[in-house]
């Protein structure tokens, strides 16, 4: 089965497809064993930009993971966040080596997108979450007839240079659909409001997988991680 491949990746595949080539061609004919070196380059940037097919959980009232990689933090924030009032910031690392699509956390419609720039320090660092480059995405996802604001925030890192935001103001989502991807690793965040909070079903040092594993139940509601 050959292996999916996200389109927001197709400016660096093909670089890579072309600058390996030639030094494959250029390899073979100075020295043939150094072939295995440009190889094994194109292979990892195939590998980068991986898209496996995933079906969210059939579950209501959850919030699923926006990005792969490691639960980070867990924090309680309030009305100076972008959230704009009370709730819960969980964070996930993504490594290189992390599937890098991200996906929407729960069904809502897109409000408002909000680029800004700035520094690409490493993100392990917590002072780079205010001071990094970073999209943040304003979601509305509705409980019991009331609109509640859902926040998504992709962060550059030290590596990672480009965010991908695959959407548009007044657009529709499903859970789990794909809604861009930071290049070469960073962070994602996810902010939920106090009042669909139920739960928090994931820990720190936790690996989590984007449109899978349910990050947050609302009130009366049991996850499926």
């Amino acid at each position: 089965m050959p292996l999916p491949l996200t389109r927001y990746g197709l400016r660096e595949l093909l670089l890579a497809t072309a600058g390996c080539g030639l030094a494959i061609a250029l390899a073979a004919w100075i020295c043939w064993p150094v072939v295995v070196l440009p190889l094994a380059v194109w292979a990892w940037v195939l590998w980068f930009f991986r898209d496996p097919a995933r079906k969210a959980p059939d579950q209501t009232g959850v919030f699923l993971a926006p990005a792969d990689g490691v639960v980070t933090d867990i924090t309680p924030i309030g009305a100076d966040s972008e959230l704009g009032q009370d709730g819960v910031n969980i964070g996930v690392f993504m490594s290189v080596f992390d599937v890098h699509v991200n996906r929407s956390p729960a069904e809502g419609v897109v409000e408002r997108i909000d680029h800004r720039a700035g520094a690409f320090q490493d993100v392990r660092d917590p002072r780079a979450w205010q001071r990094n480059e970073s999209a943040t995405i304003r979601l509305a996802c509705s409980l019991d007839g009331r609109a509640y604001p859902v926040v998504v925030r992709q962060i550059a890192g030290l590596i990672a240079r480009r965010i991908v935001t695959d959407l548009a103001v007044g657009q529709e989502l499903r859970a789990g659909a794909r809604i861009g991807m930071i290049k070469f690793g960073s962070r994602v965040e996810l902010m939920v409001p106090t009042e669909l909070a139920g739960r928090v079903c994931v820990r720190v040092g936790q690996k989590v997988r984007a449109g899978l594993t349910v990050m947050v139940a609302q009130p009366g509601e049991t996850d499926h991680a």
